[in-house]
């Protein structure tokens, strides 16, 4: 495990990147004996420190938790993240991708919360009787890490890549949808880039939850009503570029749409 000293100095790293916009090399190449531990631990200093400078926690994700990122990205474990107030991004309103180094889209069927979920002892059906509705998705991602060039740690540290998020306006109750049978489409300008099914995560979104759940327990930090939880991604990530313009279309479930300058 690192030094808390060693901890503080890689979120400050972390902070700069974001700010400035310019990449670190990865942590766990300089570091290798840094441990899941030590991300969760790096990742809340810099929580911390925008909660401190007005920030608000809004939601969590659940990220790399189908086979497809976990390939992708080469790591065998889901990872999680805050979502925070000021990283809503919105339909209306493209997103300039200047303010990120190199941004992704990921489609997600995020959860509603209309109650507080048990923490260590979590399990799906605690989840699905907690959820108030369910609604379609995107979730914006970047990495802080040079040339998404990432470790699990590196991820964790860095907010499981977490940059910004944005839901549809249709909202669909539990008992109306099966959660394991959403098919969703991605078209970047028109065309397909990328295709899935809600049981790409973790066979359930639900499992995703409730993991995530019982995981943030052991950090303190507990699952409320009102939070927004986006569970993974149906898909692998597609790569954001100037002029795009995203829509993610869910059986059943709506659709969201993110374009970007």
């Amino acid at each position: 495990m690192l030094s808390d000293a060693l901890r503080s100095e890689l979120a400050d790293e972390l902070a700069r990147a974001e700010n400035d916009r310019v990449a670190v090399a990865p942590l766990v190449a300089r570091h290798p004996e840094i441990d899941v531990v030590d991300a969760y631990e790096i990742q809340l200093l810099n929580i911390q420190r925008r909660l401190r400078s007005g920030a608000r926690v809004i939601g969590h994700k659940v990220g790399l938790s189908s086979k497809a990122m976990q390939q992708m990205m080469g790591v065998d474990e889901p990872d999680y993240g805050h979502l925070l107030a000021d990283m809503e991004v919105f339909e209306d309103v493209p997103v300039d991708t200047t303010e990120f180094l190199l941004p992704r889209v990921e489609v997600e069927v995020g959860f509603v919360l209309g109650a507080d979920l048990p923490g260590a002892d979590c399990t799906e059906a605690d989840v699905l009787a907690a959820t108030v509705a369910y609604a379609p998705a995107i979730e914006l991602i970047d990495s802080r890490i040079t040339e998404w060039k990432i470790g699990l740690a590196d991820t964790i540290s860095d907010n499981a890549s977490s940059a910004g998020w944005v839901l549809g306006k249709q909202r669909v109750a539990p008992e109306d949808i099966d959660i394991t049978a959403i098919d969703a489409v991605l078209t970047r300008n028109g065309e397909v880039v990328a295709e899935g099914r809600s049981d790409a995560v973790l066979g359930d979104p639900l499992i995703a939850v409730a993991w995530l759940a019982r995981k943030v327990a052991g950090f303190g930090v507990r699952l409320k009503a009102g939070d927004i939880v986006l569970p993974g991604s149906c898909t692998r990530a597609i790569d954001a570029r100037p002029g795009d313009d995203f829509l993610a279309e869910f059986t059943g479930l709506g659709s969201v749409r993110l374009s970007f300058t």
